[in-house]
């Protein structure tokens, strides 16, 4: 009768916090929380990115004053602190891009979506985006 006995389940709980630097998520968890955090960062910038379109397209005395602030800075702060954080927006746009575009391609297509294929289009998403980052980033930083 001992043979019949089931042998008991692993339990599976919720990670607590002291867990999360030893737990190793899926590349496909990675793009997903970078896809949020993208959006996030896009939302709280949007005042800046509305005023950096403003003042581009006001008047050509306005551009001059927008493109020399990436230069000589404003104030206390740096030109090259403004353009990490136009590098930072950059980055966010690409990958929350190339990461919609990957859930638009899962749900045109239910059938094709499996463990391997999420695996794969993640580091697709992550490869191309850091890409598109860097050159994007390069030419802002004035290397070419």
């Amino acid at each position: 009768m001992a043979d019949n006995a089931k042998s008991p389940r692993p339990v599976y709980r919720n990670i607590h916090v002291t867990d999360i630097v030893s737990y190793r998520l899926p590349p496909a968890g990675i793009v997903s929380i970078l896809h949020r955090v993208s959006g996030v960062v896009m939302f709280v910038l949007l005042p800046f990115v509305i005023w950096m379109f403003d003042t581009s397209v006001t008047s050509e005395i306005s551009y001059d004053q927008f493109t020399s602030l990436f230069v000589a800075g404003c104030g206390v702060i740096p030109g090259w602190f403004f353009k990490l954080v136009a590098l930072g927006l950059i980055w966010a746009y690409l990958h929350h891009f190339c990461a919609g575009v990957r859930h638009l391609a899962m749900d045109f297509n239910h059938d094709a979506v499996t463990k391997e294929s999420g695996r794969t289009t993640a580091l697709a998403v992550l490869a191309i985006s850091v890409a598109l980052t860097l050159v994007l980033g390069a030419k802002l930083f004035g290397l070419f």
